[in-house]
This record gives structure tokens, sequence and C-alpha cells, in this order.
């Protein structure tokens, strides 16, 4: 079976979304975000899922600036609901504990829950790794916010289930490769890309007025510094079209008018979550 890698240890939710979504692929753990590109560039991955945005905690930033320099093509995306369970160990009880660990953004999708059972929240690199630490101590105070997955493999007890904050807690996923992968031009599409603006007035306005006046849709818009410079930011765009459409041709015709560096990082099916939401 082909490997799709991701980032974390067993047990961590992208090991879930490659489960779920990527069945015919055999999962395979890597250490952080750049060893997992590299995986797929040297040829011993097909796939690496990636998370990049949460509806509660927000994106994951690291990502933003590892897509243009990895080298590697988005080729789908994928929308995982997640349900997050606090862990500890055998015997405990909720009331018992007073700490969890996990990760920065799992911890801020069960803030309240948290805060209302007066628990301290321990940042630490990943969710499947806090829960392995906790089951590998012995103090039953110290609990780690996990999935169920998690609680199997490194045999903890659930001491609350899907204590998110919210019902619609959802990751979405990109699968990168290291060709491109494109769907027919009929297809729901979405193309993603990176550009920088050139430094003038109204620079970001006029770049993007050819989505609107080509009626494509710009679903996402994220701008970070890049190169130690404040003069001039990196955009990092979604738009609902395919490259090979007339429309979008139009459009990239005027962005690179007042744009530079345009670095196009895939063009791949609609999610069936956005499908429905649209």
């Amino acid at each position: 079976m082909p490997e799709i890698v991701y980032q974390g240890e067993p047990g961590a939710y992208s090991h879930l979304a490659c489960s779920q979504f990527y069945p015919s692929h055999t999962p395979v753990a890597c250490a952080s975000f750049a060893k997992a590109f590299d995986a797929v560039r040297s040829g011993q991955a097909e796939l690496a899922m990636i998370p990049v945005e949460n509806t509660v905690a927000g994106r994951v930033s690291d990502i933003y600036h590892l897509l243009p320099e990895g080298g590697l093509h988005i080729v789908g995306e994928r929308y995982f609901p997640v349900h997050h369970q606090l862990l500890g160990l055998p015997g405990a009880q909720l009331s018992d504990i007073r700490t969890a660990r996990s990760h920065h953004m799992a911890l801020g999708q069960v803030r309240n829950f948290l805060s209302a059972n007066s628990i301290d929240a321990v940042i630490d690199v990943d969710t499947a790794g806090a829960a392995r630490k906790v089951s590998q101590g012995e103090n039953k105070t110290v609990a780690a916010v996990a999935s169920s997955l998690s609680a199997k493999i490194y045999g903890l007890d659930v001491l609350a289930s899907n204590i998110e904050d919210a019902d619609h807690n959802t990751t979405r996923f990109i699968a990168l490769a290291d060709e491109p992968i494109l769907p027919a031009v009929d297809v729901p599409s979405v193309s993603s890309f990176v550009f920088r603006v050139r430094s003038v007035p109204s620079a970001l306005y006029k770049a993007l007025g050819g989505f609107a006046s080509n009626g494509l849709n710009l679903t996402k818009l994220e701008s970070y510094m890049v190169g130690g410079s404040f003069k001039a930011a990196q955009f990092y765009a979604d738009v609902e079209g395919h490259i090979d459409s007339p429309a979008m041709k139009n459009a990239l015709e005027e962005l690179a008018f007042f744009s530079e560096n345009i670095t196009h990082l895939g063009t791949y099916p609609m999610a069936d979550a956005r499908l429905l939401h649209d």
C-alpha cells in the first residue's frame, strides 16, 4: 500500500483523517510538517495530509509559510469533524484532573470546558504525544486532550467525551502530492495561490478585482509577512474555480498586473462539505 504521511504521533487527528479519507494508503507519522513535506518530495510517501484551519481555533500558521517553498501541490481537501476527549490514567476521575496537556490548537477548542472544570492548560507539541506522555506518568491529576484512538493506543480512560466548545468544530485538511493532479475543467474545483502585491496604493483592491468581474468566489485570503520586511505582505488565496477555465485565466491576468511572485499551489475537487454548504 502507498504511504500517506502526517505530522504527529499515532492517534493524532491527522492520523484519523488519513485513515478515513485515504483508506487505501498506509498512514505514517512524521515529527514535523517539514519532515512530512520531505517524505513526499523524496518519494517515500505518495501523499501528505496537512491541517490548514479549524472553525474554532483558526488557521495553522506554520503551513502558510511551508506551502510556497515546499514544492508540493494541493490535490485534495477534506473537512474532518473533530471530537475531543479528556483522557486520564486508568482509575482517574474527572474531579481528580488539575492540568490537561495538548497541542495549542486543541486547547483553544476546549477552552470553556477546561475553565468550567478548573483545569489548567499545558501546551504540548501534539495531541497524541500528550496522551503518550500522560500514559507514561503516574500522576492522576494530569490528563490529555486527544482523540478516542489515542485512548486505545496508549491505554488511557476517557474521563469526558466530546468536550469541544462548539458543535461545528471542524478542521480542514489538504492532501499534498509531488506532482499536480488536475480534475476535469467541468468538475467543481478550488484553486489555491500565493502572491505578493506591488507596494503601491490600492494594489490589493485592484489585484483582486479580476475575480469579482469574472464571477469567481474568493473563499479565503490570508496575509503574512515574509523576508523580514514590513513593506509588503504575501497573500494566500483560495478561489472557487478551475485553473484552466476562461474566467480564472482572465482573473489571473489582472492579478499578475498588480502582483508579483504568483505561485499556483494546486487545483483540486471541492470537498463534499463545501458543495453541501454552497
